[in-house]
């Protein structure tokens, strides 16, 4: 067993990391820039190494100082958490040299993964269905005109190396394709350091269906079935959910069963999301996130398993302690994610916390970095809570929601909790008739 863990990451999902190795009795410790010396994360390790200036890239994206912390703290391992290196290949593959475990996937399957266009060329090796599109790279004006009429109208403009939403520009015609196209380069070189981007067919009002797995060292690999992500505000998740509601049971065990047969092959290890556009019973795989997810929490609930620790368990002992026969539905679970945003503007909002008053009561789970006289600054992201329910049906779930989130207060910055409570109170929610667009549609 793993003795001590360093966890590359910061705020609530570091927290939960830490509240799993704690469970599994592992000391630990964290890394954090300057601006992150009082918080949570940092209060609760058993040990903190500052490794840099608050900016990303001078802190939490500095391998050479990560890999410093690591070795003088004398740990085992290193979980990459959520975003930062953590689907980095270079950095799990420098993680193995240096002697530690990576809390990950292998490194070879976090490279195939990682650019968008490799991995639905290696999907499609593997039997997956994939959305008509590029298969390399797209260089220039010219291709992206010649690759665009060949798929034909309209078409997504993606980063190949994206994630959150960004580098994505829909085009209608040919027309309006120069200026997405340059937009979509700018946004990606800006957002993720190279201005790689792909085109694929655009799927008009798809719903957006992801699928849990988890494999071992031993050849085994389980699904934990799928969760639906359609509550989108430009291309960013907003509402998640498990089970789907718009799926028949027939369509998801046919999307569990070909994706664990399709990562059967290539003996996948450790944590993976693979993701779906669903469009009139048809699944398009778009991507996969060799990593761990924000909305792991509701496949938690769900299915009443740690997901956290299974991964720890594999990268210690490369065993999972659980099997197929084991993975079965106990309630439904919505996560709501409360962002530290003017909810009309949408733009960040930062500051000192003031007051902070999280709900409880029954089938009610708060994941957050936030207490009382903490700040939230404009150098991270602007996820500060996630406000998961538990039901016996999904209506139950979305009263409890609604109920808990009347009860939180955040006082001293403001978030997006109206703006979520109106979600859970429209009719087409209610009643599950949405799609990517819906959020979006609603407020053109």
């Amino acid at each position: 067993m793993l003795k001590k863990i360093l966890v590359a990451n910061r705020g609530e999902i570091a927290l939960r990391i830490l509240r799993a190795c704690k469970e599994l009795d592992i000391k630990t410790v964290v890394v954090h820039s300057t601006a992150d010396e009082k918080e949570m994360f940092v209060r609760l390790a058993d040990e903190s190494v500052c490794i840099g200036p608050p900016q990303v890239k001078n802190s939490y994206l500095n391998i050479p100082s990560i890999i410093s912390a690591a070795t003088i703290a004398n740990v085992d391992a290193i979980h990459p958490g959520i975003g930062m290196l953590s689907e980095n290949s270079s950095f799990a593959k420098i993680v193995n040299d240096h002697g530690f475990k990576f809390i990950g996937p292998k490194y070879d399957h976090i490279e195939k993964m990682s650019d968008k266009v490799k991995a639905k060329n290696f999907a499609k090796q593997l039997g997956l269905p994939v959305i008509p599109g590029s298969k390399k790279n797209v260089k220039n004006l010219s291709e992206a005109k010649t690759i665009s009429k060949e798929v034909g109208y309209p078409v997504l403009v993606k980063a190949s190396n994206g994630g959150g939403g960004r580098g994505i520009k829909k085009v209608y015609n040919e027309s309006e394709l120069k200026d997405n196209f340059l937009l979509a380069k700018k946004e990606t070189i800006q957002s993720f350091g190279n201005d790689n981007v792909y085109i694929e067919k655009f799927i008009e009002n798809p719903r957006h269906i992801e699928v849990q797995i988890i494999g071992d060292n031993n050849g085994n690999l389980i699904h934990v079935g799928e969760r639906e992500c359609s509550i989108q505000r430009r291309n960013q998740k907003i509402i998640e959910e498990c089970p789907s509601p718009a799926i028949s049971e027939n369509e998801r065990q046919k999307v569990c069963n070909i994706t664990l047969n399709a990562f059967e092959k290539v003996g996948y290890q450790n944590l993976g999301t693979v993701e779906y556009l669903y469009s009139n019973g048809n699944f398009f795989f778009i991507e996969m996130n060799t990593r761990l997810q924000v909305e792991h929490t509701i496949t938690e609930e769900v299915f009443n398993i740690d997901i956290v620790k299974e991964q720890i368990n594999v990268a210690s002992n490369g065993k999972l302690t659980i099997n197929q026969d084991q993975i079965q539905k106990t309630c439904h679970s919505i996560e709501c994610r409360i962002n530290a945003e003017n909810p009309i503007t949408m733009f960040p909002s930062t500051g000192l916390v003031k007051t902070y008053h999280p709900p409880g009561g029954p089938g009610i789970r708060i994941d957050s970095l936030l207490y009382s006289g903490c700040s939230v600054t404009s150098f991270y992201d602007g996820l500060i809570a996630k406000i998961i329910s538990k039901g016996k049906d999904r209506q139950e779930c979305i009263m409890r929601l609604k109920r808990a989130l009347d009860e939180y207060v955040i006082e001293g910055i403001e978030t997006n909790i109206q703006v979520l409570k109106a979600i859970l109170s429209h009719q087409d929610f209610v009643k599950a008739k949405f799609d990517i667009s819906w959020y979006d549609r609603l407020n053109s």
